[in-house]
């Protein structure tokens, strides 16, 4: 495979799914997105597009070259020809698990990189549901993906050095982000030090010592934070949110880590934040 990376794969058009998707697609890159509800998927990177272009972010027609140059399909084997695949799928090591499994037999180039968009999830479980493990990385972006110029690249005891050359070289030089490696341990870098910091909020607000609006508050104004940790969270998802605390705890066992009951108990009503129009705070959908 060319060390230089034209031809993408996202598996997954989700959230993070469909903003992985268009950053690759305003890159100039031949991207496909697989997802069940294909015509969702490419909604959300039409709609996201549509807004960068309403906020003076983005050329109309660039926005369009974008949308134009993207695939939407519904079948994992249209990815068969990609020299980098992305899974951005739910945080459930199962679920990544499958498709990892799968990718492996169906993407046919063995150089070819096979990369997670995982939060917490440890990247060499993916890595060794394939046959090729060296070429297996964690490339973790940031929600909103258009917006936030942070990747972390994660590798695993097996990911090769040229694996680790070819997505960092892609991510900053193709994509335009800034990289930060990170072993891999769960949440990596970034969550390891944010997620207690929403549990810390979360506790806060189920014990009653503050509401959720003066908590954020508090850190939007007292610590100029652009957003408090509850919208914060609801933003991410507190389903994700969850999920990536009880990646932490299982494997470093510190109570700061663990989800607290009213976290568990919102996940399990689909309280999950924004994209169900109700979390901490209550939003105009869902």
């Amino acid at each position: 495979m060319s060390d230089v990376i034209r031809r993408v794969g996202v598996v997954g058009g989700g959230q993070m799914g469909a903003g992985i998707a268009e950053v690759c697609a305003r890159a100039g890159l031949d991207t496909v997105v697989c997802e069940a509800d294909a015509t969702a998927a490419r909604d959300r990177v039409a709609s996201s597009l549509d807004r960068a272009v309403r906020r003076g972010r983005l050329e109309p027609a660039v926005a369009q070259d974008a949308l134009a140059r993207t695939v939407f399909t519904g079948s994992l084997e249209d990815l068969a020809d990609r020299q980098l695949v992305v899974e951005a799928v739910v945080e459930n090591a199962d679920a990544k698990t499958e498709v990892f499994a799968a990718l492996d037999k169906i993407v046919e180039d063995p150089a070819a990189v096979l990369a997670t968009n995982t939060s917490a999830i440890p990247v060499m479980r993916l890595g060794m549901a394939t046959s090729r493990a060296d070429r297996v990385v964690g490339l973790h972006f940031f929600n909103p993906v258009p917006v936030l110029p942070l990747v972390e690249v994660v590798t695993s005891l097996h990911t090769a050095p040229e694996t680790v050359a070819v997505v960092e070289d892609f991510a900053t030089g193709t994509l335009g982000k800034t990289v930060v490696r990170s072993p891999d341990r769960a949440g990596f870098v970034v969550n390891a030090l944010r997620v207690p910091y929403l549990l810390a909020a979360i506790r806060m607000a189920e014990s009653g010592f503050a509401t959720a609006a003066d908590i954020d508050t508090s850190m939007e104004l007292g610590c100029a934070h652009p957003m408090g940790p509850l919208k914060l969270a609801d933003l991410i998802g507190l389903d994700t949110v969850a999920s990536i605390a009880e990646s932490l705890y299982d494997e470093f066992r510190e109570p700061l880590y663990a989800p607290p009951p009213l976290l568990q108990r919102m996940v399990q009503a689909g309280l999950l934040g924004r994209k169900t129009g109700r979390g901490f705070h209550t939003y105009g959908q869902g």
